[in-house]
């Protein structure tokens, strides 16, 4: 009689579990329950419907550090199935993929749909089930001998008053936001951390830095005031702040400190990274000297975006027109301040719908590495963002998600043979 195991959640990490387990061993029988009637949500929105599916970080050790929370978990994971595994996997599929200049990796048609359909064909090709709109209410054990934990299986209560059993779940229900759903894990023997929102923009009010929306810089550092959080990157302005990688990044790594703030914080942020205030200020005696019968606006030192210059102009009380022999020294030092060291003021953020990561959720330390395996109960796996693991923008997250998929589906698959 054929086992069972049933994948909790129909993500990227629940997907790449089910078929891979279903193709290594296809007397097993493999069913993903998914709690929306969507499958791979956000394998669809990532990247703005490109699918930014990994990143091209071939260094163990390099690629952890991309990681705020799971970093010492991963770097034993990562051995087992890798950046480079990963685009085999989907090269052998037929998906190619493609390195862009920051490292970040999409399919050449630059579709999302590839990466879709690619993991559609194959549960369709190893005959996984799949049950929409289908959430789990809770999990009991089913003992079927008294001597040998190995013989336990699941009854898994669903909604509309179902019920499965299983022999192997896989929990891939991606970050949870009702941890109460998981009280059935805890008496398994699970902490369970609370979960916070991560890679999130910054909504700044009352700056008229939302006039410049639009407005993208290659290079930028923000900092986190109070804190030591602090990182360069690419910035853009939007109509509710800032956001870009420099911020999507700093709001990874400070998830937990600004979740305590109330998303209540200030930045500081130099719009010249290259430059120091005193620096500023040597150039722009330079320029006063050099052009002095020009307008202060036609004259841009520092080849910012316009808009952002005649911004930081005003924010610094110089009209546009003024000449540069005209410029007084206390303007002058308020520029130097405000290129260097402009302070805002945060209050709120803003999440992409689907996109959105948290940090938290399952604990590590009672799951294997080696095979996403719990400690503390035989034949529960994990997958993916369910685990108190997160990375920052640029495919670390779904790296997660297929390496811990991976993993668990071939212990699962093995673990079958032996029974």
């Amino acid at each position: 009689m054929k086992k069972t195991l049933v994948v909790i959640g129909g993500g990227a990490a629940g997907f790449f579990c089910a078929v891979n387990a279903a193709r290594l061993h296809d007397d097993l029988r493999v069913v993903i329950l998914e709690k929306t009637g969507k499958l791979l949500s956000k394998v669809k929105v990532s990247g703005g419907g490109r699918c930014n599916v990994t990143h091209d970080c071939q260094s163990v050790s390099e690629l952890v550090g991309h990681y705020p929370r799971g970093a010492s978990f991963l770097k034993k994971a990562f051995l087992h199935f890798s950046v480079k595994d990963t685009i085999t996997w989907f090269e052998e599929r037929g998906v190619e993929l493609k390195i862009e200049k920051d490292g970040r990796m999409f399919p050449v048609t630059d579709n999302s749909e590839t990466i879709m359909r690619c993991l559609l064909d194959d549960a369709a090709r190893y005959g996984v089930e799949i049950m929409l709109n289908t959430e789990l209410e809770n999990v009991e054990l089913k003992s079927n001998s008294a001597e040998s934990q190995s013989q336990t299986s699941f009854i898994l209560t669903l909604s509309r008053e179902r019920t499965i059993e299983a022999d192997f779940i896989c929990l891939a229900s991606g970050g949870v936001q009702k941890l109460e759903k998981l009280d059935w894990l805890k008496n398994l023997g699970h902490d369970i951390h609370p979960t916070y929102p991560s890679l999130f923009t910054f909504n700044i009010k009352g700056s008229g830095i939302q006039e410049l929306m639009g407005v993208s810089l290659d290079s930028a550092v923000v900092k986190i005031m109070g804190t030591k959080h602090k990182l360069q990157g690419p910035a853009l302005i939007t109509h509710w702040g800032l956001s870009g990688p420099v911020v999507l990044k700093l709001s990874a790594w400070g998830a937990l400190d600004l979740a305590e703030l109330g998303y209540d914080f200030k930045i500081v942020v130099n719009w010249i990274p290259e430059y120091n205030e005193q620096k500023v200020l040597d150039m722009l005696r330079v320029v006063r000297f050099e052009k002095a019968s020009q307008k202060i606006n036609n004259r841009n030192p520092f080849d910012l975006p316009s808009r952002l210059w005649e911004y930081l102009l005003v924010q610094s009380g110089i009209q546009p027109e003024l000449r540069w022999a005209d410029l007084p020294a206390k303007s002058q030092n308020l520029l130097a301040k405000m290129l260097c060291n402009q302070e805002f003021h945060v209050q709120g953020k803003t999440t992409f719908k689907e996109e959105f990561v948290t940090a938290g959720g399952v604990g590590l330390e009672q799951i294997n590495p080696a095979t996403m395996e719990s400690k503390t109960q035989k034949n529960l796996f994990f997958a993916g963002e369910v685990l108190n693991i997160d990375g920052v923008t640029g495919g670390f997250n779904f790296q997660n998600a297929w390496t811990t998929g991976w993993i668990a589906a071939s212990a699962i698959s093995q673990t079958e043979k032996q029974q």
